[in-house]
């Protein structure tokens, strides 16, 4: 938690105005009880209306001063807690988008979600009380003790022996409490989960009318951060009544050893009532204590979460990059041996590839579920690094690339079609920023979706909902296509992006792309023969291995994996048709 500080530098002048202003305020705190027994020792024994009225404008003063005091330590404190916070999250956000795929799999969407927000907000809450209550609440505790002594010393040990009983009750709940939180923020990870993944699967939830299951689900999820919560409250729900328990014990012994003081006229009524304010006051500034205690626990565990985000580096960088120069008449993409193995496991994924492809040639890629298909086109733009071999573009090791270089000459379409709210033409200019309407409905032309786009009502203005929910599945496809040919990219990736198509689409886009987009390297990744077999070259993958590599015909011959994919799925006249 403490290495967060560094994001507190730019509010220092919060961080000192704010905490003198509080400490103001607690002084006048501790004036007030001997205002009020001078009032009852000389106004009140007396019966002085004026003196009093006098004092009493005092009190009233000293309370609209504290008043004044805390507004602006209040305003300050907001400042910076609310500014302490959105730099974390920035930052946080920021370091999260430098990561690579494997650290994304590591902490896993919803974890990562909870520390932006959830553990965020707490780190807020506790700069706020670092800055309202952790001078005053001390202050106030030592003080009152300081001022008791100073009226009565003998009295006045009464506090000396209240407050470390009170210290050691604040040290037994907390640090049996302290625990519990780290397994709370693991609960709510696991709640964010499960609500996120409904959310997102709504749709199959209701399709196959799991609804009651989800709720038991959550019902289980939500229970078990109850049941949690529940243990640390039963903790933490001790530390009042013994503290107070402890206080008013403290209070009647003041009662009854100052009252044999006063009628040994040691002290006076109203010297008994300012220790007794004085002791009041020491009660509430170690219930706050021990509220910071808590909070301040709660912040630990929540920056312990956040910190670990930040020390975790990204497996993947391009630091130290500089702009690369491609080597003349070397292959578009050239795999060397190429293997990769997920983090964490012990198996590859991929296997000794090796592989040259030219400017301008179609590779399909294809295999059955798992066999490795979707890693390979990930290796390209870096999204993994590979774990042995070398894989380079325009003759240049992938790892000397800038990633903005990189990364600005591949078109890629995800597995999942993914749309972003906002309007058509905005998703569509996420490659290209400066693309114009042309450039658009040509990439809509190739993509087949320009006869739809042509049909809304507000064309390129058209609003698109979170999602693409708006939109169907096919219509989704083809806008991720779309989105990712505007540009003109060098390579293009189709990651089984036509898996929502029918076959006649499926066709006319296949040859709209070998048409219009000359000089491309295109990868087409589908597990349909129909999709990769007009392919120049079809690398087959079988669970991770390359089973053949070669045009339709020479694979359907040579390869027997391919072989029985293609009658799998084909008739003997569309094995033979191109």
């Amino acid at each position: 938690m403490f290495q967060l500080t560094r994001y507190l530098k730019g509010f220092k002048r919060e961080l000192i105005i704010g905490p003198t202003f509080k400490l103001t305020e607690a002084i006048f705190e501790l004036i007030v009880p001997l205002v009020v027994a001078k009032i009852i020792n000389v106004g009140i024994a007396s019966r002085n209306i004026g003196y009093v009225l006098g004092h009493g404008a005092i009190v009233v003063l000293l309370g609209l001063t504290g008043l004044g005091c805390a507004l602006v330590c209040q305003y300050l404190a907001s400042r910076a807690s609310q500014g302490f916070g959105t730099v974390v999250r920035n930052e946080l956000f920021a370091h999260i988008n430098s990561f690579s795929h494997a650290e994304i799999d590591r902490f896993g969407a919803p974890s990562l979600i909870t520390r932006l927000t959830n553990d965020i907000n707490q780190l807020q809450v506790a700069v706020a009380m670092l800055i309202r209550l952790v001078v005053r609440a001390p202050f106030l505790v030592v003080g009152s003790a300081i001022m008791a002594l100073c009226i009565d010393f003998r009295t006045g040990l009464i506090f000396l022996i209240a407050a470390p009983l009170v210290a050691l009750t604040l040290y037994l709940v907390t640090s049996r409490s302290v625990p519990f939180y780290k397994t709370i923020q693991r609960y709510l990870d696991r709640i964010s989960l499960i609500t996120r993944e409904n959310l997102a699967g709504v749709r199959v939830i209701r399709a196959f009318s799991k609804q009651q299951t989800e709720q038991e689900r959550f019902a289980h999820a939500s229970d078990d951060l109850k049941n949690a919560s529940i243990r640390v409250g039963r903790i933490s729900a001790l530390l009042s009544p013994l503290t107070f328990t402890i206080i008013n014990l403290s209070i009647v012994a003041i009662v009854w050893f100052g009252g044999g003081q006063v009628d040994a006229g040691v002290l006076t009524r109203g010297e008994v009532y300012a220790l007794i304010n004085y002791m009041t006051q020491n009660l509430l500034a170690l219930i706050v204590v021990s509220n910071l205690v808590v909070i301040f626990t709660k912040a630990a565990a929540s920056g312990a979460r956040v910190q670990e985000v930040f020390d975790t580096l990204p497996s993947v960088t391009d630091e130290g990059n500089s702009e690369v120069i491609p080597v003349k008449g070397a292959p578009r993409l050239e795999f060397r041996d190429v293997s990769f193995a997920y983090n964490g496991s012990d198996e590859r994924s991929l296997s000794h590839l090796t592989l040259s492809v030219a400017p301008g040639e179609t590779i399909g890629v294809i295999g059955g579920t798992g066999a490795g298909k979707s890693t390979l086109v990930n290796l390209i733009p870096r999204f993994y690094d590979v774990t042995e071999g070398e894989l380079l573009l325009d003759g240049v090791n992938l790892r000397d690339y800038p990633f903005a270089q990189l990364r600005g000459q591949i078109g890629i379409v995800p597995q999942q079609a993914l749309l972003f709210s906002g309007t058509l033409r905005r998703n569509l200019q996420w490659r290209d920023e400066d693309a114009t309407d042309e450039e658009i409905f040509h990439a809509l032309g190739i993509a087949q979706a320009k006869e739809f786009v042509g049909r809304l009502p507000d064309g390129l203005d058209t609003r698109i909902l979170q999602g693409g929910k708006n939109l169907s599945g096919g219509q989704k496809q083809r806008l991720t296509i779309a989105r990712a040919l505007v540009g003109n990219p060098r390579v293009l990736i189709l990651d089984d992006s036509a898996s929502a198509l029918d076959f006649a689409t499926d066709a006319a886009l296949r040859r709209a792309i070998r048409q219009e987009t000359v000089g491309t390297t295109v990868f087409l990744v589908s597990q349909r023969v129909n999709t990769v077999k007009g392919a120049d070259r079809i690398v087959v993958l079988d669970d991770g291995k390359v089973a053949g590599i070669g045009s339709h015909e020479q694979l359907f011959k040579n390869c027997p994996e391919y072989h029985e994919i293609c009658l799998s799925q084909l008739s003997h006249e569309e094995v033979n048709r191109r």
